[in-house]
C-alpha cells in the first residue's frame, strides 16, 4: 500500500543515519540509564554488516545530578518556543483542514516559524479517521507523495529535542497511525529523544505513549521504552487519578512484566466508583492485555454491564466475552444478561453477529438456551441464508454444548441437512468430516453426506499419514463409535461400516480413591471392579456388580456412577457437554447404567457425607411398587 509515495519518503529520509540502540542498561535512581554503545548503518533499517559504513553515535554515561540539569535546560527550550496563542491564524485554518493534503497545501501559507509538527501530524492523522478506507488509502498515498511532508518531518526531527513531553508523545501517535515505516529515521529519532526525556513526562503524556507503542512493531528502541516505561511506572502509579489513564497504562505494562507491577494495578478497584459504562468494558480488556485475573474488580466490572448492557454496542459486548475467556473468568449473571439481551432484541441482529457471539459462548462453555433457540427457529425458516462457515459454526456450536431443541429438533437437523447436502459438491474432505462428525454428536446421520465421507477416495484423503493430524483421528474415531453403537441406517451402497483402523489413545485418567473407598464400603469389595475402560476410551472409575437383592437396597435397582469434573458440564449448569453427553449415551447402549458424581461437590463433603450422598445415587429411595428383582451380574459403573 502507497508503495511509490512510502519510496519517496524511504529515500528522503535517509540523508541522515537512522538511530539504532544495541543496548541500554536502565538503573532504578531516577531513571538514569547508560547506552554502552549503539552503532548507526547508513543504509536505512538494515543491520549494520561487512560492507556497510559504521558510524560511531553519541554515547550516554548520566548521572542523576546530568539528568536533572538536562531536564532544566530542556524546559528553558520548550518554553521558547511559541505559544499556541500567539499563533492562532495557523490553528485556526489547521482546523479547517478536511484531509492530510489539506494540511500540507495551508503550511505553505505561513513561515516555518509559526508551524507546530505535532500539530500538523495530529491534525492529518485526526482528518483522516474520517474517511472510508479507500479514501484514506488514496488520500496517504498523496500525503506521502507531496514535497511538503518530507519538509514537516525534516522538522519534526530537528525541534523533538526542544518538544514538550505532550507534543512527542502526540507525534509518535500521529505519525505511526499515519502509516509512516517505523523504520525510518523520523520514528527512531522520536523515539529515543522520548527514551532520554520520559522523566519529564506528565500521567496523560505517559498514557498517550503507552497507547502508541503497544502497537507499535518490536524493535530495540521500543523494547527499551517499554521497558523504561515499567520501571517508571512503579513509581507514578500511586499518583494515577484517571480510569481511562490507569488503563492505557495497564495495557502498556504487557502480560511479561513482573507480577509485582501487575499486582500494582489492582489499585483501579479503588476507582470503581467512577467507572462508567465504557470504563468497565475497557477494564476487561485491559486487564486480559496484562493477563491478570483480579475477580474482585472483574465481579464490579460484571455487575455493572450487566446493569447496563442495553447501553452496549455489539462489538463491546463481544469484546468483554473474548476478554473473560482470555482470562478464564466465568460469571454467570454477565453471560445470563449478555444472552438475554441479545434474545430480547434478536431482529437487530445478523447471522454474523449471533453465530460470532455464540461461538464465544461455546468457548465460555456457557449455553444460552433462549437465543440457541431463537437462532434455530430462525434457521429453521430461513436455512439458505447460512454460508458453508456459518453452517459448520452452527453444526459445532448446537452439538458441543448439547443443546436439546426438543419438539424442533427433527425440523432443524432436517434444515441443517439441507443446507449441508447443497454444499457437499464443493466441500472439501475435512470440512466433510466436520460437519458429520458434529451431526453424529447430535444422534443424526444424514445418508447422502455419510455415504460420500465414507467412499475409499474421502477416506484416503483424510487419512494420508503427511495430514493426519490428532484431531481428525479423534473426529474419525467418535464417528467409528457412534456408526458401531449408535447403529444408524447405512447407506444402500454400504453392506456394513468400514474399518477405519483408527486408534486414540485414551486420556490417562486416575480413579477418585475417595469415591472408590465410599462405594467399597457401601456395596462390598467384591462388588466392585476399578479402573474399567470401555471401548478403549471411556474410563469408568469402578463398575459394580450386584449379584443378588440385598436387605439394603431395599428392593431398589442400583445405578452406575462415575466421576465427572465441572468442566464437562455447561458453566453453571448440570447439563453435560458433548464429550460427557455421548459418553453416557454410548455406555447405555453398551448395557451400563451411568449415574455421576460430582466431583466438586464431594470436596467439601466429610467421609460420612460423601457414603450417605453416594448411597443416594446408588440407589435411589423410589416408592414400591410390589417386589422388584435385581437381575444376577448385572454391571453397574462408577
Amino acid at each position: 500500500m502507497y508503495k511509490s509515495g512510502l519510496d519517496m519518503l524511504r529515500c528522503a529520509l535517509r540523508s541522515t543515519s537512522l538511530w539504532k540502540c544495541d543496548s541500554f542498561i536502565w538503573t532504578q535512581t531516577s531513571l538514569c540509564y547508560k547506552s554502552r554503545s549503539f552503532a548507526v548503518s547508513s543504509q536505512l533499517g538494515r543491520k549494520s554488516t561487512q560492507g556497510h559504513t559504521l558510524k560511531q553515535a553519541r554515547y550516554y554515561c548520566q548521572s542523576g545530578e546530568e539528568v536533572q540539569i538536562k531536564q532544566t535546560a530542556a524546559s528553558t527550550e520548550t518554553n521558547e518556543l511559541p505559544d499556541k496563542a500567539e499563533k492562532a491564524p495557523f490553528y485556526t485554518h489547521l482546523q479547517n483542514c478536511l484531509c492530510p493534503t489539506d494540511v500540507l497545501d495551508m503550511l505553505k501559507q505561513f513561515p516555518a516559524s509559526q508551524q507546530h509538527p505535532s500539530s500538523i501530524f495530529s491534525r492529518m492523522w485526526e482528518s483522516s479517521k474520517r474517511m472510508t478506507d479507500e479514501q484514506r488509502r488514496c488520500e496517504l498515498q498523496l500525503m506521502f507523495e507531496h514535497p511538503v511532508f518530507e519538509e514537516v518531518c525534516e522538522r519534526a526531527m530537528t525541534d523533538a529535542w526542544r518538544m514538550r513531553s505532550d507534543d512527542l508523545a502526540y507525534s509518535l501517535l500521529a505519525v505511526v497511525n499515519l502509516g509512516v515505516p517505523q523504520n525510518t529515521r523520523l520514528v527512531q529519532t522520536l523515539l529515543r529523544v522520548m527514551q532520554e526525556r520520559l522523566n519529564q513526562f506528565d500521567i496523560r503524556s505517559l498514557s498517550v505513549l503507552a497507547s502508541c507503542i503497544r502497537e507499535m512493531e518490536n524493535s530495540r528502541n521500543v523494547q527499551a521504552l517499554t521497558e523504561a516505561l515499567r520501571l517508571l511506572l512503579k513509581d507514578r502509579i500511586p499518583e494515577i487519578q484517571s480510569m481511562v489513564v490507569l488503563q492505557s497504562m495497564m495495557r502498556a505494562v504487557g502480560k511479561n512484566s513482573p507480577i509485582l507491577l501487575k499486582k500494582q494495578l489492582t489499585k483501579a478497584l479503588s476507582l470503581a466508583d467512577e467507572f462508567s459504562p465504557p470504563n468497565t468494558q475497557y477494564m476487561f480488556s485491559s486487564l486480559a492485555a496484562v493477563g491478570l485475573n483480579f475477580k474482585p474488580l472483574l465481579d464490579v466490572c460484571s455487575k455493572k454491564i450487566a446493569e447496563n448492557v442495553h447501553e452496549f454496542p455489539f462489538g463491546r459486548l463481544l469484546s468483554v466475552l473474548k476478554s473473560c475467556n482470555e482470562l478464564r473468568y466465568r460469571n454467570y449473571t454477565l453471560f445470563s444478561s449478555i444472552s438475554e439481551y441479545v434474545a430480547n432484541t434478536f431482529d437487530m441482529w445478523s447471522n454474523k453477529q449471533v453465530i460470532l457471539l455464540l461461538v464465544t459462548f461455546e468457548n465460555l462453555s456457557f449455553r444460552p438456551v433462549v437465543l440457541l433457540d431463537a437462532f434455530a427457529e430462525r434457521i429453521i425458516q430461513r436455512s439458505n441464508s447460512l454460508t458453508l462457515k456459518d453452517l459448520l459454526s452452527v453444526l459445532k456450536i448446537f452439538s458441543l454444548l448439547n443443546h436439546d431443541l426438543k419438539e424442533k429438533k427433527t425440523e432443524f437437523l432436517a434444515s441443517v441437512t439441507m443446507v449441508l447436502e447443497s454444499y457437499l459438491p464443493k466441500m472439501p474432505p475435512t470440512d466433510l468430516l466436520k460437519a458429520v462428525y458434529y451431526l453424529g454428536l447430535l444422534e443424526h446421520f444424514p445418508r447422502t453426506p455419510l455415504e460420500k465421507l465414507l467412499q475409499k477416495d474421502t477416506l484416503d484423503q483424510l487419512l494420508q499419514k503427511d495430514k493426519q493430524s490428532d484431531k481428525i483421528q479423534r473426529w474419525l474415531h467418535t464417528l467409528d463409535l457412534c456408526l458401531r453403537l449408535d447403529k444408524p441406517q447405512l447407506p444402500p451402497s454400504l453392506t456394513s461400516v468400514p474399518d477405519l483402523h483408527i486408534t486414540v489413545p485414551a486420556h490417562e485418567v486416575k480413579v477418585n480413591q475417595e469415591v472408590l473407598s465410599a462405594v467399597r464400603s457401601i456395596v462390598g469389595t467384591d462388588a466392585v471392579q476399578d479402573s474399567v475402560l470401555e471401548q478403549s476410551i471411556y474410563f469408568i472409575d469402578c463398575v459394580i456388580t450386584l449379584p443378588h437383592q440385598t436387605e439394603e437396597t431395599g428392593g431398589l435397582e442400583a445405578e452406575e456412577l462415575f466421576c465427572v469434573p465441572p468442566t464437562s458440564f455447561c458453566f453453571g449448569t448440570t447439563h453435560p457437554r458433548a464429550s460427557l453427553a455421548i459418553k453416557l449415551r454410548h455406555l447405555e447402549k453398551l448395557g451400563y447404567k451411568p449415574v455421576l458424581v460430582p466431583v466438586l461437590e464431594l470436596n467439601s463433603k466429610t467421609e460420612e457425607e460423601t457414603i450417605e450422598m453416594l448411597q443416594k445415587l446408588i440407589f435411589p429411595v423410589q416408592e414400591p411398587t410390589g417386589t422388584q428383582e435385581i437381575p444376577n451380574n448385572s454391571p453397574k459403573a462408577e
